[in-house]
């Protein structure tokens, strides 16, 4: 082919007129949207669950985490992913819901230690949300997560016992965590507030002033 020739001329402009097509198709942008997405660290899902962002990642991710996921949670018993796929059970996020075995991993995840998971069903059972409702057994997960140190925990288990719940030789703990908790979330800081004066009113002068050490005494 004479590569001078309009014939040639009209070939380039063909081959670039098809390029820029596969380019710009709706399937080779659907092929860029769709990337594959890297399993979470152990760290960064800790991140999301704490600020209450793991199930909407694996949305976000199009739920393309779901097999990797479960095999985390279920083979390597890994207790955030215990976690995580509990709650999308329970919920019915990327899978169909199954709020019985939802519990169950989360419980898994609690029975390893993790705060997040004891908080939660604390939380569920003192609310009775997806299970019976059971103040007492509330109590319990919540005080385990609140010595691991999971503030909302410490604020959930106050309130309990501020209604009634629990027993008053555990006041002393409880305002103790409070009293030396840290955050830069005003509604946080002022609910906190509110729970150290109810819990004074509740509690011996003394045992509020040994409350009130430092935590590394």
């Amino acid at each position: 082919m004479n590569l001078s020739s309009p014939k040639y001329s009209r070939f380039k402009l063909v081959t670039a007129m098809l390029a820029l097509a596969s380019v710009y198709s709706p399937l080779s942008r659907a092929a860029d949207e769709i990337k594959a997405v890297q399993i979470y660290s152990q760290d960064q899902l800790l991140r999301l669950i704490q600020r209450n962002e793991h199930l909407s990642q694996v949305v976000l991710d199009n739920c393309q985490l779901v097999q990797d996921i479960e095999a985390r949670a279920q083979t390597l018993k890994m207790p955030a992913y215990q976690f995580l796929w509990g709650d999308m059970l329970a919920w019915g996020v990327c899978v169909s819901p199954e709020p019985e075995r939802g519990i169950d991993f989360i419980r898994q995840a609690a029975d390893q230690g993790l705060p997040e998971g004891l908080e939660q069903l604390g939380r569920y059972y003192a609310q009775g949300k997806l299970v019976q409702q059971d103040k007492a057994r509330a109590v319990v997960f919540l005080r385990e997560a609140s010595m691991l140190g999971n503030q909302k925990a410490q604020i959930e288990l106050a309130e309990l016992f501020i209604d009634g719940y629990g027993s008053p030789y555990d006041y002393e703990d409880a305002y103790h965590w409070l009293y030396n908790a840290v955050t830069n979330d005003k509604k946080t800081h002022q609910k906190i507030a509110s729970c150290l004066t109810k819990l004074e009113k509740l509690m011996h002068p003394k045992a509020v002033r040994k409350a009130k050490r430092s935590l590394d005494t």
